[in-house]
């Protein structure tokens, strides 16, 4: 059975974010509040967790998983990125936006899409969000938490279809369920793959 922990959307309380860390480096899968629904979640490069979660979405075999990273510092170690892709980055971002970006050179397979060897990379505004990556050495890697079927507003709508298939859910009140928008910009055009939550008047 899921841990529940009710968390303040503003000002996560440290005592609860740090449960949520524990349970995500043991090799746990979270479902957590973001800017654009709710997401699932777990440590960077666990194998197993990543499979839990293909299986709980039915996912299929190079679905595409996201790096949730805290801030841009870090996504040149994940991701090859050149100065006007960096700068669309920064200029849009925090926000409810995954970029598809070209894989770094030395990151494992099972983190990439397939031959095209790409990665998501999302930087989330939501401050449980940022709470959490605070506390971890790595990006959580992710999915949007998308079912056939399934509704989820908050944690209770989680706990209704998941509470015997992940280990923690996160509940911080009302959570619209609308996807990220996903731009991919892993080669030279900018190409729109979803239009979803973050607005793309800046960008087309």
């Amino acid at each position: 059975m899921a841990l529940i922990l009710d968390i303040h959307p503003i000002s996560p309380q440290m005592r609860l974010i740090t449960k949520v860390t524990e349970t995500v480096e043991k090799g746990g899968v979270i479902a957590y509040p973001t800017d654009s629904g709710y997401a699932l979640g777990c440590a960077l490069g666990n194998k197993t967790a990543m499979e839990r979660i293909v299986k709980i979405r039915k996912l299929k075999r190079h679905h595409h998983f996201t790096l949730m990273l805290k801030d841009l510092s870090h996504v040149g170690e994940y991701a090859k990125l050149n100065n006007s892709g960096f700068r669309l980055l920064k200029k849009i971002l925090p926000g409810a936006y995954t970029f598809i970006l070209e894989g770094a050179k030395d990151i494992p397979n099972r983190l990439l899409n397939g031959n095209r060897k790409t990665i998501g990379v999302r930087v989330s505004s939501n401050m449980i969000v940022q709470a959490i990556l605070g506390g971890l050495e790595d990006p959580l890697m992710s999915v949007s938490l998308i079912m056939q079927g399934y509704e989820f507003y908050n944690g209770n709508d989680v706990k209704t279809v998941l509470s015997n298939s992940i280990d923690l859910i996160i509940d911080s009140g009302h959570c619209p369920p609308e996807p990220t928008s996903v731009i991919d910009i892993s080669e030279d055009e900018i190409l729109i793959l979803r239009e979803g939550a973050g607005s793309l008047e800046s960008i087309i």
